[in-house]
């Protein structure tokens, strides 16, 4: 298998690429990684069973579309493909040994990704969060698309997976009635990194913001922010300049509960019931907020 890695690099970094320390790094509950060493060469790679291509395929597209906006870091990736029955990933690695943390930094430059807006809500294609499929065909309304692919989505699945009565009841009563949250804004389409909690960025040796592993879509920037707060928060020189740089529209503090509702619904699906109270909890305050 490395031997094929090691092939995949080498080609795809038109340099030649020999192993010389293969070090495990910690941190992912999905993947396996590694730190691969060469002579004077250094690379990230994710493994997982062969099935797992496709995420690694919408990872590359979505490192990729980030990088495009020349606003904000991510890791350059460079390969993936099949070794052993293995599917892999490979990204140039970032240095992050006594990096200085420029949180403030990290706000504006994500608010510059932001402000570039695009021609529909969805992507070119469909990844995941976590491990669960993430659908993102083309929509002209946002309402219809958080609807039908977020809430909708993990409504359904949940339901596969055995959670029914006051969960789908009410969930189904918020998606009828969610167009209240949305009488006084309109969401433009920003590129979202997707799944931006706090393990999901570091800072390099520069002091430069990196974001990475990420679930990217044209959607609502306020999807991103919300999720900033819902694993603890970013630090508060993060939200200062990013509202200085960017301002968030009256209504963002109801509509980052929907947002973050889908978060929490998907952990319902992947991890298990320890979730549905809270599920259940923000469904009913966002009811009440639209005053059903």
């Amino acid at each position: 298998m490395w031997t094929i890695i090691e092939k995949a690099i080498s080609k795809s970094s038109d340099q030649p690429f020999k192993i010389q320390r293969r070090t495990t790094v910690s941190g992912g509950s999905i993947n396996q990684a590694f730190l691969l060493t060469g002579d004077k060469q250094r690379y990230f790679i994710k493994l997982n069973d062969d099935n797992g291509l496709a995420m690694f395929d919408a990872e590359y597209a979505g490192l990729q579309a980030i990088l495009a906006t020349e606003t904000i870091s991510a890791p350059q990736p460079l390969c993936t493909g099949i070794a052993a029955n293995h599917a892999f990933l490979v990204m140039r690695y970032i240095d992050t040994t006594n990096s200085p943390h420029n949180h403030a930094r990290l706000g504006e430059q994500l608010a510059a990704m932001h402000r570039k807006h695009f021609d529909y809500f969805g992507w070119h294609q469909d990844n995941t969060i976590g491990s669960t499929l993430q659908a993102n065909p083309h929509n002209a309304n946002w309402v219809n698309f958080w609807c039908e692919q977020r809430l909708g989505f993990q409504l359904a699945l949940a339901e596969q997976n055995g959670f029914s009565g006051t969960l789908q009841t009410e969930g189904r009563k918020l998606i009828d009635c969610l167009g209240g949250l949305f009488d006084r804004y309109t969401p433009q389409p920003s590129l979202l990194h997707g799944d931006l909690w706090s393990g999901n960025y570091y800072f390099d040796q520069n002091g430069a913001p990196t974001i990475f592993d990420p679930a990217c879509y044209y959607g609502d920037r306020e999807a991103d922010i919300a999720m900033t707060e819902l694993f603890g928060g970013f630090h508060n020189e993060f939200y200062r300049a990013y509202q200085n740089a960017f301002p968030l529209e009256s209504g963002y503090q109801t509509r980052k509960m929907l947002y973050n509702l889908y978060h929490v619904l998907n952990h319902l699906n992947l991890f298990g019931d320890g979730y549905l109270s809270q599920a259940q909890q923000m469904t009913r305050q966002l009811l009440n907020e639209l005053g059903q």
